[in-house]
């Protein structure tokens, strides 16, 4: 299979990606080839090996590899432990103040979370006015990992006054919603929020606690929410697989 101008049906995967001259890559057309595979074999179907697409579509393995690269980071293959499978949809996470937990479960998936630490450190001057703190006084740090049926998706850090939530480390279930532990238990419900999304790649450290390889893109929202009163509550710092996650939001004009 060389580089050629071919046919192609409208909205196919290989028209939406191809220069104005026409000429595929020899690796796109392969990564096509692959998609179309993927939907005949459905959510979990096994892939075959890199040595059997290679002669399949009469290709250098190094082809194979570089469309099953990019198939990985759009989310449409996953790794598992008997190779690569076709992954499901990704999960879609609202831009809105519902908390993560609602937004998976939404979407008929179990949300959990495991925690990775939970501490208390003087607030530093550039952390206070996020979270209405005075520069040196107690506040929590509590980091998780974000889990969809037991996939590990996401990493998020949570700071709070401990003023604010005094028996975090006592009364609060790490596995349970941080949101839902502060209206119920502590009568704090959320007013508004100031959100900013952006893509970065994962640090070593965030690459292994989330299970991903580091080059991996990933969404990061970083999170200033208030309370009813309009008072400064929380920071959050939450960084979602990219190929597992893509965000959604309701528009209305100004």
């Amino acid at each position: 299979m060389e580089e050629q101008n071919l046919p192609h049906r409208p909205g196919s995967p290989v028209r939406s990606g191809i220069p104005e001259h026409g000429r595929i890559p020899k690796y796109y057309a392969v990564k096509a080839l692959i998609a179309d595979l993927l939907d005949d074999l459905g959510e979990g179907g096994l892939l075959p090996t890199e040595r059997d697409l290679a002669e399949r579509y009469e290709v250098s393995r190094e082809t194979v590899r570089q469309a099953l690269r990019e198939l990985l980071l759009e989310g449409r293959l996953r790794r598992s432990g008997r190779g690569t499978v076709v992954a499901g949809p990704k999960l879609e996470q609202p831009l809105s103040l519902a908390s993560y937990t609602e937004g998976v479960r939404r979407q008929g998936r179990r949300p959990g979370r495991n925690l990775i630490g939970l501490e208390q450190f003087p607030c530093p001057p550039e952390l206070a006015p996020g979270i209405g703190a005075v520069p040196g006084e107690p506040v929590w740090h509590l980091e998780r990992i974000l889990l969809a049926d037991d996939e590990r998706v996401g990493l998020e850090s949570t700071y709070v006054r401990v003023a604010r939530a005094p028996r975090l480390d006592s009364e609060f279930q790490p596995d349970s919603s941080f949101y839902g532990y502060l209206l119920d238990r502590l009568g704090i419900s959320f007013g508004d929020a100031d959100e900013k999304l952006e893509t970065v790649l994962a640090t070593p450290r965030e690459a292994l606690l989330i299970g991903t390889p580091p080059a991996l893109p990933m969404l990061l929202i970083h999170r200033f929410s208030r309370d009813r009163e309009g008072r400064p509550l929380e920071r959050v710092r939450s960084l979602y697989r990219g190929d597992r996650f893509s965000f959604t939001t309701h528009l209305r004009p100004q």
